[in-house]
């Protein structure tokens, strides 16, 4: 941990010192971080600090969010700060409740969130004495951190905070925790917030080289098949708009990562949607037919490259990334461009020619045809399936006084569905754990959306495996009086997508994948949530009708066709562009007034 760093004119201007117990600075430094909600679960560890918060909420500085497990607290800080933009706070006791927390932190880490967990610990003089509640979570949360610290004299705790908070959110965002004893929080010491974040070696924005960008811009106004491939950093950054005018301007189809859905207008005739694993089959033809690819805030993660040795063989690679220990880690590039695409961006924009591609945007759409994509609502319509539950999802929050819906997913099938049939409009529409996969994510993260917008509508898109694992979490938006989060379950009976890889890799042994619900609407019921179960899909229009116009939270139990599978789909070891493709001939009758999104 660094000094304060004050000159000589900071020091005559810096703000007095203030004698403050360690469990009062936690919370003085968040209200001067602007932290308004935060997300907990008291404990012996921690309870000075919870005693300090008395005050700070009785002003109405802070408003505590008491979760029913740790996970949920950092999944909801983490929605909180996907759906903002700023640092996510969650706090919690020692041992088996920090702990608790490993599964949010590494969500966040993977993802680029930029979260603050504060966790008590036992006594310094217990230290290493497996004394009750014990662990050593800097040890155990070290992976799973942009940083972490233990606390041990008051004195440096201010430093502390006010670095976690600065290293949380500048450069590449993540998840930072800060580990305090409990005679660290009893005890007083001189508080001031004045000083200056010092880190050696640690280089959140580095220095752009701009004759990198020429180049950049050469590859690209000479480029005869250009692709982008845009992921993540362009929400991070803020550059949606940026990029829509590039990708008009040269006429650029634009495929994009999970993270990176609404990076421009899926309903945009350049925008290819998402590539990758269970991207459609045209976007992924793409990728493999460029000769010139700009990958923009994205890591080359294997859900989007398939087998390495074969991605992308015939283009000319360009990097535009922040993060220097992402170049060059899976894909190497041609041209890699590093620097925050909030300035790298704009660079590259002002050198940009208009352009027209009509060959190649011809060749994409003979691929889109070819996709089998005009079997995505109407197929099996006998049978109420996810893709035809999320496209009615999609077209009943389209025109709400609301505005556009966020909508938070757990992981496994309905995930993919929903990043295939919903139509995402803005750039962080869709938040979702991409690198982590984490189940039971969608919930929680919904709950601090929600905080975070209370006027938004927000839907949490869940299976009925994920959901079981945090849906104690519903006891939430009772307490918060009756917060209006949405909820629809992709009930299928099976932990989907694992039974998927069964059936198609492991000649249907369904091993551990078929799952015991309970009656959700009776669940929801137990916690005083309005709620009804959906099996036929002439009922899907109006149930998300009755769930709009209920005032607070509603569930809707959706009971889908059980042994469906997400198509296109990329077998593990397969090129991008070998995939599993839709079953032909398709069904094409019924499902009347839902328009395809091609």
């Amino acid at each position: 941990m660094t000094e304060a760093n004050l000159d000589g004119q900071q020091a005559s201007a810096a703000e007095e010192s203030i004698p403050m117990t360690g469990a009062q600075m936690v919370w003085e430094a968040f209200v001067r971080e602007g932290v308004k909600t935060v997300f907990g679960h008291p404990g012996g560890a921690i309870l000075p600090t919870y005693d300090a918060l008395a005050s700070y909420e009785a002003a109405g500085k802070i408003h505590h969010v008491l979760v029913r497990h740790e996970q949920g607290a950092a999944h909801m800080a983490d929605g909180y700060a996907r759906a903002t933009g700023r640092v996510g706070v969650c706090i919690c006791t020692s041992g088996p409740a920090a702990t608790n927390l490993v599964t949010g932190l590494a969500t966040a880490l993977m993802d680029s969130v930029p979260v603050v967990a504060v966790t008590g610990q036992v006594p310094t003089n217990l230290l290493g004495t497996d004394a009750f509640q014990e662990s050593d979570v800097v040890g155990v949360t070290q992976p799973v951190t942009k940083h972490n610290y233990l606390v041990t004299d008051v004195s440096e705790l201010p430093m502390i905070l006010k670095e976690a908070f600065y290293i949380a959110r500048e450069g590449r965002p993540g998840p930072v925790l800060i580990d305090i004893c409990k005679d660290v929080q009893n005890a007083t010491g001189e508080f001031r917030y004045d000083m200056t974040v010092d880190l050696p070696g640690f280089e959140p924005w580095p220095t752009v080289d701009m004759s990198k960008i020429q180049q950049a811009a050469d590859l690209i106004n000479q480029a005869e098949r250009p692709l982008i491939l845009a992921g993540h950093g362009i929400k991070l950054a803020g550059v949606s708009r940026e990029l829509l005018e590039m990708v008009e301007r040269a006429e650029i189809p634009v495929v994009t990562t999970l993270l990176g859905a609404g990076d421009i207008p899926e309903t945009h005739p350049l925008s290819l949607g998402m590539g990758g694993m269970h991207g459609e089959a045209y976007a992924n033809r793409a990728v493999q037919g460029c000769d010139v690819l700009i990958a923009m805030g994205m890591r080359f993660d294997d859900r989007i490259t398939g087998s390495l040795d074969r991605f992308a063989k015939q283009a000319k690679i360009i990097h535009f990334e922040l993060d220097k220990a992402e170049v060059g880690k899976n894909v190497v590039p041609d041209l890699p461009v590093i620097g925050n695409l909030g300035e790298t961006l704009p660079a590259l924009l002002s050198l940009i020619e208009q352009r027209k591609h009509p060959d190649w945007l011809a060749e994409l759409n003979v691929w889109r045809e070819d996709s089998g994509q005009t079997d995505i609502i109407n197929y099996e319509v006998d049978e109420l399936i996810p893709p035809y539950v999320i496209r009615q999802l999609w077209h009943s929050t389209k025109d709400t006084e609301r505005g556009p819906a966020i909508i938070v997913t757990d992981v496994g099938q309905h995930q993919m569905w929903e990043s295939q049939y919903f139509v995402h409009e803005f750039s962080g529409q869709l938040l979702t754990s991409g690198g982590l996969g984490t189940m039971g994510y969608a919930l929680p993260a919904a709950i601090g959306a929600q905080m975070a917008h209370p006027d938004r509508l927000v839907w949490a898109v869940v299976g009925d495996g994920g959901f079981q694992m945090t849906l104690q979490e519903l006891a939430v938006l009772k307490q918060e009086r009756d917060l209006p989060v949405k909820i629809a379950i992709i009930n299928n009976g099976f932990l989907g997508m694992v039974r998927q890889w069964q059936q198609l890799f492991y000649e249907r042994r369904y091993v551990g994948t078929p799952i015991v619900a309970p009656d959700f609407v009776k669940l929801a019921d137990a916690y005083g949530i309005p709620a009804l179960a959906v099996r036929k899909p002439e009922d899907v229009s109006g149930a998300f009708k009755q769930a709009l116009e209920t005032p607070g939270p509603f569930l809707i139990d959706f009971r889908v066709k059980e042994e469906l599978n997400v198509y296109p789909m990329v077998a593990s070891g397969a090129a991008v562009d070998q995939m599993i493709r839709r079953p032909k001939p398709a069904v094409v009758q019924g499902f009347s007034g839902v328009e395809p999104s091609w």
